[in-house]
């Protein structure tokens, strides 16, 4: 019998179904990154050590959601890179038009992790206080705005 702790991470698995989720539904897939020195990126992006990228198939060519890496070509102002995700440094998949995805704890090396290594989220909408066009629950007319990770226990 595997103990939980010999089995696989869930992650990736869970990165791929919401990734088919938000195909599915016409959503754009998006993922939030914690960059270190095994995440290849644009660095000129990347915002206090974190880095969003549109995993979309109309933002991407030659996708791979393995169990380790997450492997595709993007364009960045313009110009193709090779951008190259260790699944471990994946913070959160969410679809853009609604915020619904899942947030990911981090894990403490890129050993093999427990099965029980994830947390469901809600992205919620941020707008600015400056803003006059917003709802009385703080969000935009039309779903404008950045989504945020609430975490929902």
């Amino acid at each position: 019998m595997i103990d939980a702790k010999d089995s696989q991470s869930t992650r990736p698995y869970l990165i791929r179904g919401l990734y088919e989720w938000c195909t599915d539904n016409g959503f754009t897939p998006f993922i939030a990154v914690l960059v270190d020195e095994r995440v290849r990126v644009p660095n000129e992006f990347v915002k206090d050590g974190e880095i969003v990228l549109n995993i979309s198939f109309d933002a991407t060519s030659a996708l791979k959601l393995g169990n380790d890496f997450i492997e595709f070509k993007g364009r960045f102002g313009g110009v193709a890179r090779d951008i190259l995700v260790p699944v471990d440094r994946v913070l959160a998949i969410y679809a853009r038009e609604n915020g619904q995805g899942m947030a990911f704890p981090l894990l403490a090396s890129s050993a093999v992790a427990p099965a029980t290594d994830v947390q469901a989220v809600t992205l919620t909408t941020v707008t600015s206080e400056k803003s006059d066009n917003t709802n009385p629950d703080g969000t935009r007319p039309n779903g404008g705005g950045r989504p945020s990770l609430t975490r929902v226990k």
